[in-house]
C-alpha cells in the first residue's frame, strides 16, 4: 500500500479506509481495558471480519474487565525500516453466547497462538478508528 505524503510532512493522517486496511494486513495488536481506576494493555493477536475485530481468550482479566466496562481501545502498529503506521479503534466490547455468533466469529480466522484453551469469544464493535503513517527518519536539526 502506498501513502502520499506532502512533500516535508513525515506524518500522514489515515482515512478510515486507509485505517481499516492497514487492520486487514495484521493480526496482532494490543487491548486497552480501563476499570475503576485501573487501566490495562494486553497484546493479543485477532481477526477482522466486516471492520469488526475478533479475538479468543480465556477467563481472567481481561474477560473480567470487558463484562464490568464494555467501553475499549484496541491499537495495532507496524513498523519497517524506512515507514511505521499506527491504527487505534475505539469501540465496545461484548463476549459471544449464541452458536451464530461464534460461528461467524471463527470465519474471522482468529486462532489463538499458545496451546491453551481459549473459549470465550469476543468481538470490538468499532464506534471510531484513526490512524497514522510515518516517514521514519533523523530528527532535523533546530534553527
Amino acid at each position: 500500500m502506498m501513502f502520499d505524503h506532502e512533500t516535508d510532512q513525515p506524518v500522514l493522517v489515515l482515512t478510515e479506509d486507509q485505517a481499516w486496511n492497514l487492520l486487514e494486513r495484521t493480526s496482532h495488536g494490543r487491548l486497552a481495558t480501563a476499570v475503576g481506576n485501573t487501566v490495562d494493555i494486553f497484546p493479543l493477536n485477532f481477526g477482522l471480519l466486516d471492520r469488526t475485530i475478533y479475538l479468543r481468550t480465556a477467563p481472567g482479566e481481561k474477560l473480567a474487565a470487558l463484562t464490568v466496562h464494555d467501553a475499549v481501545a484496541f491499537e495495532a502498529d507496524g513498523i519497517l525500516s524506512d515507514e511505521a503506521w499506527s491504527v487505534v479503534v475505539h469501540g465496545n466490547a461484548h463476549q459471544l453466547q449464541t452458536s451464530a455468533e461464534i460461528e461467524e466469529a471463527r470465519s474471522s480466522g482468529v486462532s489463538p497462538w499458545t496451546p491453551t484453551q481459549k473459549h470465550a469469544w469476543v468481538k470490538i464493535e468499532a464506534t471510531s478508528i484513526s490512524g497514522r503513517h510515518f516517514l521514519l527518519g533523523a530528527q532535523p536539526e533546530a534553527d
